[in-house]
């Protein structure tokens, strides 16, 4: 997926994502040190397997205590 930084508002970096100019207000701290206005961007999202299973044994367990606090 690319993404275009269009301009800065503060803090932020609007970014405009594919061909249908997706606006997406993107924090500037997060980003590169030498972008500015019309540089292009690679962006990779995954799904982090392994974490989302620990959050969600996390909050079964948490769930469980809570159960056994309410009998």
């Amino acid at each position: 997926m690319k993404a275009v930084i269009d301009r800065f508002e503060g803090n932020y970096a609007v970014l405009l994502f594919g061909t249908k100019e997706i606006k997406v207000d993107f924090p500037r701290e997060l980003l590169p040190a030498a972008v500015k206005e019309g540089t292009w961007l690679k962006i990779t999202l995954e799904i982090d397997k392994k974490e989302t299973a620990g959050q969600r044994q996390k909050i079964s367990k948490l769930l469980d205590k809570l159960q056994e606090k309410n009998r």
